[in-house]
């Protein structure tokens, strides 16, 4: 069966149809599957769309993103017990039984935790269990596991085969055509003009665009929203500052509580993560100097924070 996902949004660059060719390909196979790309790029859409486009296409898809507190990913995957209620709810790996697990910024795992991943994986056989595997990343896997910061045996299960997603800066035609796209989408139930004029599409084509379609479609959907300029300097800080995310996008009972200090150190981490460890543009998107994330990384590292210890 034919995904339903709208593979038009990727865009049209020779670079992207090679990837979702690839996936495609994949797709019928059980191999694991590696998705390498920027934040915003499309990357667990792609695992959904090799998801949807295998025999396990009628069999369950899960999600966990590991950029999440170590304890409540581990708890995602492994399953755990309900303080409340007692209940024991099944883990990831056992809920997508003959169906499709994504492992989304697999490199955020905590480090003790891959190892006994890895063996876990290579047990569920023995459990009658049957998943497709896939992970996506925001970073050079290899290089992290030549600098210790990644597990060797976790990254071997999914090395053979990457697919990469390049940057939307990098595909200009696909820029202003999936602006034109969103641009119609955002005006389709209002009385503005659907035009983007040239100089509204040269500050689109000049912007950085560090979260990618993503970004593209929140910039584009907040100025038609707020009735303002697509070169209003504002539209686009706004994307900055909401574009890190304090819960997954699984998240549907809102903000989960924790104490100010760990709240502060997740939002940092995450920052960091959207900015791929760009500390001057984590500190914009933050509002703190480049000098107080500086220290506050340093609070986290003594502290033995794992995310923290690893960052260069």
């Amino acid at each position: 069966m034919e995904a339903v996902i709208r593979v038009e949004l990727f865009g049209t660059d020779a670079r992207v149809e090679k990837a979702l060719l690839q996936a495609r390909n994949l797709s019928v196979s059980k191999a694991s599957v590696l998705v390498v790309g920027e934040n915003g790029v499309g990357k667990r859409t792609l695992g959904r769309y090799i998801h949807e486009n295998s025999g396990r296409a009628s069999q369950p898809f899960e999600l966990v993103d590991c950029s999440l507190p170590a304890q409540d990913v581990e708890n995602r995957i492994l399953g755990h017990r309900d303080n409340a209620t007692g209940r024991f709810n099944k883990g990831i790996l056992e809920a997508a039984n003959k169906g499709t697990v994504v492992f989304a910024n697999i490199d955020c795992l905590d480090e003790e935790f891959q190892k006994r991943l890895h063996k876990i994986i290579n047990e569920l056989e023995d459990y009658d269990i049957d998943v497709r595997l896939v992970a996506t990343t925001t970073k050079n896997l290899s290089k992290l596991v030549g600098a210790g910061r990644f597990y060797r045996g976790l990254f071997s299960i999914f090395a053979n085969n990457a697919v990469t997603i390049p940057a939307l800066r990098e595909r200009q035609e696909d820029l202003q055509r999936l602006a034109r796209h969103f641009m119609n989408e955002a005006t389709d139930a209002s009385e503005m003009s659907s035009e983007i004029d040239s100089i509204a599409m040269n500050r689109i084509t000049s912007h950085y665009w560090a979260n990618n379609i993503h970004e593209l479609k929140q910039v584009i959907s907040s100025s038609v929203n707020n009735n303002s300029s697509l070169l209003d300097e504002s539209a686009y800080e706004v994307s900055d500052k909401k574009s890190v995310k304090f819960m997954s996008d699984d998240d549907s009972e809102g903000v989960r509580l924790m104490s100010l200090k760990d709240a502060e150190k997740l939002l940092i981490k995450k920052a960091l993560i959207h900015t791929t460890e760009n500390r001057t543009q984590a500190a914009k998107i933050l509002g703190v100097s480049i000098r107080t994330l500086r220290n506050k990384i340093n609070e986290y590292r003594n502290d033995g924070s794992s995310y923290f210890v690893n960052l260069r």
